[in-house]
């Protein structure tokens, strides 16, 4: 039986191990994850999602200190069509956050930053340019743009001089998402690197709509491979959610995919982003435990966690601190349901939103527990400990199982004395 260590991802004239850590943000795929992967041959995703707080935590700036200053004054107002970024900002914070990282790469992989369309910040071109062309200065190696069509995203960086040098690659879902973005860029004679299928068992944000249990990766897979084929189109293809095993992985590999796009089991190593208490929480879980539900302002589905804190939260919108979900009028699906629910309970401090949350809050404050259908399985890759703990694994010893596995076996860790060990 094959491994997965039998394949290679081929980008350019280099080749890797054909494993590719999912961006998930924020902050939850860190740099030091991200680092793993690059040391061990594959690639890693760092993600720019609220880049500005990010870089608070990691280089104590005050980007989020300063904005919350600045628009002090709106806090209280339910119109936010005031709260503006300051784009310089921005991409000084995108350049510290990934300058850090590429500057701390060591090994033959790559590093890549996840890009997300809906990332809209009351100014959706200017700040979208402004994100990925200064991950570019910063010498980032690729960029995964995601959450979204991304039919404008190559138009905004072609002058850039990194442009046609980095790695540049798109999520999608359907056939269809590809022709139209394929077709978009078809004039700048720059296709795409890489190509990201996402089917409908990935964590977080999906790229389907709630009939998401109807449609299957592999199904996907093999209508978007004969689309390339029909077309003599030759860019490796990604196959990404659900993605449990190396078995699993091996089962796209000789489908002819070029790698595998992985997150869920990475989300309960010591590298994640996620505090431990939460990550015991993904270890808990069962399958019964998992949903996907509406609350996402941006209008996708997300699946999470059905004890996760955002869920029903009532909390104030946070959009002169962070406002990342800001349509170009200064909207927000939650703006709109907290406003509904002030309303109505003009004498409850804090009632709640069923409906939708505030994203942007609840993610920095990991209240919003995102992840993979698979998750419930995450306590058979790991050993429960006397105190009724669950151990965390290494980004390192998750990575090889993938690559070294056979026969749908997930290796254990060496066992620890206790959760402190």
């Amino acid at each position: 039986m094959k491994r997965v260590d039998d394949f290679r991802l081929r980008l350019g004239n280099k080749e890797y191990v054909p494993i590719m850590i999912g961006g998930m943000g924020v902050d939850i795929s860190t740099s030091e994850l991200a680092l793993e992967a690059a040391r061990l041959g594959g690639i890693g995703h760092i993600s720019d999602a609220m880049v500005q707080d990010v870089s608070d935590r990691k280089f104590d700036t005050t980007f989020v200190k300063d904005k919350t200053k600045l628009y002090k004054f709106n806090i209280n107002n339910m119109d936010k069509a005031v709260v503006q970024f300051d784009l310089e900002r921005l991409a000084e914070a995108t350049r510290l956050h990934v300058g850090a990282t590429m500057a701390a790469k060591k090994g033959d992989g790559l590093i890549f930053v996840n890009v997300m369309e809906k990332l809209t910040m009351n100014a959706p071109k200017e700040t979208l340019r402004t994100r990925l062309a200064s991950a570019l200065d910063a010498g980032i190696d690729g960029i995964t743009m995601s959450a979204g069509l991304h039919l404008g995203s190559f138009e905004l960086i072609k002058d850039h001089p990194r442009f046609r040098e980095a790695k540049l690659g798109i999520i999608v879902s359907s056939v269809r998402a590809l022709q139209l973005f394929l077709r978009k860029v078809a004039k700048l004679n720059r296709p795409p690197d890489f190509i990201i299928v996402e089917g409908p068992l990935a964590g977080g944000h999906l790229g389907f709509g709630f009939d998401w249990k109807e449609y299957d990766l592999h199904t996907i897979i093999d209508e978007i491979l004969a689309y390339m084929r029909a077309e003599n189109i030759d860019i490796p293809l990604i196959a990404a959610g659900g993605v449990f095993t190396g078995s699993d992985a091996v089962r796209f590999l000789e489908k002819g995919v070029g790698g595998v796009q992985v997150a869920t089991r990475f989300t309960v190593t010591h590298e994640c982003g996620m505090p431990d208490s939460v990550k015991q929480e993904y270890f808990r879980a069962s399958e019964e435990d998992i949903i996907v539900n509406g609350i996402s302002p941006t209008g996708y589905p997300m699946r999470m966690l059905k004890s996760t804190p955002a869920i029903g939260s009532g909390i104030r919108p946070g959009c002169e601190s962070y406002g990342y979900l800001l349509d170009a009028t200064g909207n927000c699906a939650y703006i709109n349901s907290y406003n509904r629910e002030v309303l109505a309970n003009p004498d409850v401090k804090n009632p709640p939103v069923m409906d939708k949350t505030c994203l942007c809050t609840h993610m920095r404050n990991y209240n919003c527990w995102t992840c993979g259908h698979f998750t419930y399985r995450l306590k058979d890759t790991t050993h429960k400990l006397a105190d009724g703990s669950y151990q965390i694994l290494s980004a390192e010893h998750v990575f090889k199982d993938y690559q070294f596995s056979v026969d749908d076996q997930v290796a254990l860790p060496e066992k620890q004395e206790s959760a402190a060990a």
